[in-house]
């Protein structure tokens, strides 16, 4: 685990022997089976590995969104095992944007009114105005009043990558943000990550089977059955 005071800032995400294990067909799933990590507050750190890895898992677990069977897990200086449902619906809130691969933009409302979701469920009187303003700075200002079924992939993802900064999130997690999108579109669309990201100040924890999205972060780190690489390494060693 990475010593935090040797770079002088804080850690912004602890996980610590972080383990879930969950029942299919009456037989036991070992998902996560010891995970340490340690992200400082403004680095870009990728996951890779192989599918089935509990990449995806662990940025669940990370949002708490998925409880953990045992383990520590302390995102913006909250530790996640001691907060209700109604807790952590307000530590996402406060804290959290996500994104992910299948955009999950509310079908019903607009793009503005997808970005202004958040927004509004923080309380924020300016919503509307503060969402139009996400929308252009994404490149889609014109599209704003355009339902999801009404865009493209791209400008589908554009969408949900303003609608998750637009609360101006202290963490970022995005789970395969370009993974259903073709190469260029993908391209323009971590652009916009990138630079997004870039110009908050938000740190970055991204999942992605491509390479060179993922050498785009200052670090990554690799997972495979259940742990971070050298932790699965050990165990193998050791059975």
């Amino acid at each position: 685990m990475m010593n935090h005071t040797e770079s002088g800032r804080e850690p912004i995400m602890e996980l610590a022997d972080v383990r879930l294990t969950l029942r299919a067909g009456g037989v036991s799933v070992d998902v996560l089976r010891g995970v340490d990590l340690t992200v400082l507050t403004g680095e870009t750190v990728s996951v890779v590995g192989p599918s089935g890895a509990g990449k995806t898992t662990l940025l669940m677990v990370a949002a708490g969104l998925e409880r953990p069977t045992s383990g520590l897990v302390r995102v913006a200086g909250h530790d996640l095992s001691g907060l209700g449902e109604d807790a952590l619906a307000r530590f996402r809130r406060d804290n959290v944007g996500v994104v992910f691969q299948a955009f999950h933009l509310v079908p019903t409302m607009t793009a503005l009114e997808n970005v202004a979701l958040p927004l509004e469920f923080a309380g924020a009187r300016n919503a509307m105005d503060r969402a139009r303003s996400n929308l252009a700075a994404v490149g889609l200002e014109a599209r704003a009043g355009h339902y999801p079924s009404q865009l493209s992939g791209g400008e589908q993802q554009r969408v949900a990558i303003a609608r998750a900064f637009a609360p101006q999130p202290r963490l970022l997690l995005a789970d395969e943000p370009t993974g259903n999108l073709d190469a260029d579109t993908g391209a323009r669309v971590a652009d916009l990550l990138f630079e997004t990201r870039e110009r908050l100040g938000t740190t970055l924890v991204l999942v992605s089977h491509d390479r060179g999205l993922a050498a785009r972060c200052s670090r990554t780190v690799t997972m495979r059955d259940g742990c971070l690489d050298g932790a699965a390494q050990a165990m193998e060693a050791g059975a």
